[in-house]
């Protein structure tokens, strides 16, 4: 918060309702109030795309789905917060057991025509199930292709438990993988859409927005 401050010129005193979110939303001491990030999501992306009413959240470590009304208003959600599997940090596992970019994992996806099984989600398994892989003879594009249809095959299942509104807007880190969207989109029959904006910074500003109503009503 300093350094935002400094670099708009602004300081403390210019601040007239502050919120946080996020796993550590309850230890920031200069925060009026705390909102869950699944309410925060939902209002960032209704303020960027007004016609979602699914937003499919897939960040670094957890994953989320969430329905809202045509105000962005939560309606219903699920989410992991146990596992990492399916999220940004198993990409990652798999990206360092193969010694390849993030980037590296959509193109070389694309490339594939017969995708290898990837069984497990567990990111504690997934570097060695990637190198068993590897020592089996798979080519290399089709495991890294494997990975992905395994997260949006996962993925898919766990929307559906939310019944599915259209329209559907990705958001997070992994909505940077234009493997994994394509990948979803299939399996879900549906267009996916990508708001035009840093698509990690959805929460925070779904946050400033619920401030500005709170500070409304103050």
């Amino acid at each position: 918060m300093d350094r935002a401050l400094a670099s708009a010129g602004l300081d403390y005193n210019n601040i007239d309702y502050c919120c946080s979110t996020g796993y550590g939303r309850e230890m920031i001491p200069f925060a009026q109030d705390n909102i869950s990030e699944i309410s925060c999501h939902g209002k960032g992306t209704q303020w960027l795309v007004h016609s979602v009413r699914t937003v499919i959240d897939v960040g670094g470590q957890d994953w989320k789905v969430i329905r809202v009304d045509k105000s962005g208003k939560l309606d219903n959600f699920v989410m992991n917060d146990k596992c990492a599997a399916g999220t940004g940090r198993f990409l990652e596992l798999v990206a360092e057991a193969l010694e390849l970019s993030l980037d590296e994992l959509a193109s070389l996806a694309f490339q594939s025509t017969n995708p290898a099984k990837v069984s497990s989600q567990c990111c504690v398994f997934a570097e060695s199930e990637v190198i068993t892989l590897v020592n089996e003879g798979h080519n290399l594009i089709d495991i890294v292709a494997g990975v992905h249809d395994s997260i949006t095959r996962r993925l898919a299942a766990i929307v559906g438990t939310v019944s599915i509104m259209e329209d559907v807007v990705m958001t997070g880190g992994c909505a940077k993988n234009s493997k994994l969207v394509e990948g979803l989109g299939k399996q879900l029959k549906v267009q996916i859409k990508i708001p035009a904006i840093d698509l990690q910074v959805i929460g925070a500003l779904g946050t400033a927005l619920l401030a500005q109503d709170k500070l409304s009503k103050v």
